[in-house]
């Protein structure tokens, strides 16, 4: 993987990584365009740049973060999920670009579905709520799924406004992508090799200055736009991808 391949993939887990449209998907989708090679590394690189991501979250929202209980709650189920599922998720469905693109497709219709048949309330969060948010953002495992489009639409159903279920996101990503991060680096760090941690280190850059743009723009756009676009996006990415890729 060259220093270019290295910014290009940064800047896209930047700028995607909070929108409903996947970073881990666009990731391999990008490394396939790209032609890199599929590694153990380059599957860890994947995982472990994000953090610069949510480096920027934990700037521009900490004290939110600090002593939050439903941050905390929501954040079990993938932990349990991630950790009993690791080697499953690494040696399966990482750099598979035909999972990106149905999941893709599919929960692009489902975002359409969603703005037009569920209904906000004034809902006050829970503890419960904050567990069945949690539960949804377990399904992003998957890739293409999309962690940020998870989190969102399960808050969206238990009748959160767009804001607030899009900073809830905002938040649930930090533990999150940190526990990611730290458990591949337990399991692979030790053979990374001081170029690899180069360009990790480049990968991390590149990442928190692009997602602390897109983080400050996504709060302001859902103030008055709907998520449709992302979900139209989302579709239009994976007929793309199937016919000129892998068709």
């Amino acid at each position: 993987m060259t220093v270019l391949q290295t910014l290009i993939l940064s800047f896209i887990e930047g700028i995607t990584e909070f929108l409903p449209v996947s970073s881990t998907g666009h990731m391999i989708l990008a490394s396939t365009l790209l032609k890199i090679q599929e590694t153990e590394f380059v599957k860890s690189f994947e995982i472990i740049i994000q953090l610069g991501a949510i480096l920027a979250v934990l700037i521009l929202y900490w004290k939110k973060v600090l002593w939050n209980k439903y941050v905390a709650i929501a954040f079990i189920p993938t932990a349990i999920i991630g950790l009993v599922l690791y080697k499953y998720i690494k040696d399966v469905l990482l750099g598979n670009p035909w999972v990106v693109v149905w999941s893709l497709g599919v929960g692009g219709v489902l975002l359409i579905l969603l703005e037009k048949f569920q209904k906000e309330k004034q809902r006050k969060m829970t503890l419960f709520h904050a567990f069945l948010i949690g539960c949804a953002q377990s399904l992003s495992i998957i890739p293409g799924v999309s962690r940020a489009a998870a989190t969102i639409v399960g808050a969206r159903l238990l009748g959160m406004k767009r804001e607030a279920a899009v900073e809830f996101s905002f938040l649930l990503a930090i533990p999150t992508m940190a526990a990611a991060t730290g458990l591949d680096l337990i399991k692979s760090g030790r053979n990374f090799t001081g170029s690899q941690y180069e360009l990790l280190a480049v990968g991390f850059i590149g990442a928190f200055i692009t997602a602390l743009i897109t983080v400050k723009w996504f709060i302001n756009f859902v103030k008055t736009h709907t998520f449709i676009p992302f979900a139209i996006y989302r579709i239009l990415a994976a007929v793309a991808f199937y016919v000129f890729v892998l068709r």
